[in-house]
């Protein structure tokens, strides 16, 4: 009886959280008025010891090590006005990335943060407002889900977020590579690698976008704070320094197959340091090593990223993306990557019978720009690298592969491996076989 009594109640929530509402041609829609929902993630990974001629204050420790993070949010939402929501996201973290999330521009784990700590804390990583004014179309059906309440929408809409929340929550949006909980976990598979986007050390800003859909494509615009200082884990709130992101998506069928290309650009203005100004500093006083921090002056650092999904069957999927930023200045608050060109795919487990598990596999190929060889080559230290010296220097080359478990629509475990080929772009370190281990839960 208890069970039953437990099911009902759940049962009258649900109703009370979804309005029906009656249309003219007497279609009944839904529009939820709040929703809760949450998620729980806990990767283990590590890496057996590996050959290094040397090592720096951001170098991978050559030594074997394992480490775990772990983190519990809630997604709750609530609907203010016509078109008008609320969303936020308590969350709870605990843990550090390998070697203190240093030692590879493509680090390789999306779960891990810059911060760490050993005992849980929490934090507020989202709280946003989010209006959608219709403009025509034919009706869509949005689902309910994570900072996403089920509502009825035309097509044709302008939308508008404003808060607290991550970039690429909107931009660089990947179908098949984009979601640490679920799919791959490398940085640069997950993001486009030179895109330096707005962030705290968590990932996180303070900022607002716009997004003008139409019915076959998209066009968004957002401006953002960037940090106090580069890899700061205090924002610099106000747009004193800032980062303005443009990005144009098109939708289209090839092969009577669905599939998307973007185009995203992006500026970052605020303190930063050219990277031959540190060295040359560096020279000319004797330091022992190039630091960006002591040349830091205002200035603007653009950069691209072009990506691409397509489904090509109904089970499977490819993506590839490309990416540059301006290789004379120091990184702000992504990684230490000045050119990226990553591709992979996607495969359903329909063909042996668990439609619910996915495999994938990628590859991406990381680059530094001339002068940013020479600042690492002068001793300099990046966001995530730096090993005190650069004496061969090589492009950063990492695969990856996942599997997916789904033993129930609400779990997954994956077990999932790197291979990393000249680390932070240094040839006589590495290469490092990345192994991790994640569970997943959702509701």
């Amino acid at each position: 009886m208890r069970r039953a009594h437990i099911a009902a109640i759940v049962a009258l929530l649900g109703a009370a959280a979804r309005c029906p509402a009656a249309e003219p041609d007497g279609t009944v829609t839904l529009s939820e008025i709040w929703s809760i929902h949450g998620q729980t993630t806990f990767t283990w990974q590590g890496y057996p010891s590996f050959h290094a001629d040397f090592s720096g204050a951001n170098s991978f420790e050559p030594r074997q090590q394992i480490r775990k993070t772990a983190d519990a949010t809630l997604f709750l939402g609530a609907r203010l006005a016509d078109g008008l929501a609320f969303y936020v996201n308590p969350e709870i973290d605990q843990g550090y990335g390998l070697s203190d999330t240093l030692g590879a521009a493509g680090f390789p784990s999306g779960e891990a943060y810059k911060i760490g700590h050993d005992a849980a804390y929490s934090r507020l990583p989202r709280a946003f407002l989010r209006y959608r004014l219709d403009l025509g179309g034919a009706a869509v059906n949005e689902s309910a889900g994570a900072n996403s309440l089920a509502a009825t929408h035309t097509e044709d809409n302008l939308t508008i977020t404003a808060g607290k929340f991550s970039v690429p929550d909107l931009f660089d949006g990947n179908k098949y590579a984009h979601d640490p909980k679920a799919d791959f976990l490398n940085w640069s598979l997950i993001e486009s690698g030179a895109f330096d986007y707005a962030a705290d050390s968590w990932g996180y800003t303070f900022g607002a976008a716009a997004e003008w859909t139409q019915s076959w494509w998209t066009l968004r615009a957002g401006i953002f704070d960037l940090s106090v200082a580069p890899n700061s884990p205090q924002l610099e709130v106000g747009l004193h320094q800032y980062s303005a992101v443009a990005e144009a998506e098109e939708r289209h069928e090839w092969w009577a197959q669905p599939g998307a290309l973007k185009l995203l650009v992006f500026a970052n203005r605020g303190r930063m340091g050219g990277y031959d100004d540190a060295v040359a500093q560096g020279a000319a006083l004797g330091l022992p090593a190039a630091d960006t921090s002591r040349v830091r002056r205002y200035a603007t650092r653009p950069g691209a990223a072009l990506d691409l999904q397509q489904q090509l069957l109904g089970d499977l999927g490819v993506f590839a993306r490309a990416s540059i930023n301006d290789g004379s200045k120091e990184t702000f608050d992504f990684t230490d990557i000045n050119r990226s060109y990553a591709g992979g795919l996607s495969l359903q487990g329909t063909r042996w019978g668990r439609p619910d598990d996915v495999v994938g596999f990628a590859g991406v190929v990381n680059g530094l720009s001339a002068a940013a060889r020479r600042y690492f080559s002068a001793g300099g230290l990046g966001l995530l690298i730096g090993d005190g010296a650069l004496p061969r220097y090589r492009p950063e080359k990492i695969v990856e592969t996942y599997y997916s478990l789904r033993p129930a629509e609400w779990a997954a475990v994956s077990l999932d491996v790197q291979f990393i080929d000249n680390p932070a772009y240094n040839a006589q370190r590495g290469p490092v076989t990345v192994f991790a281990l994640r569970l997943h839960a959702e509701f």
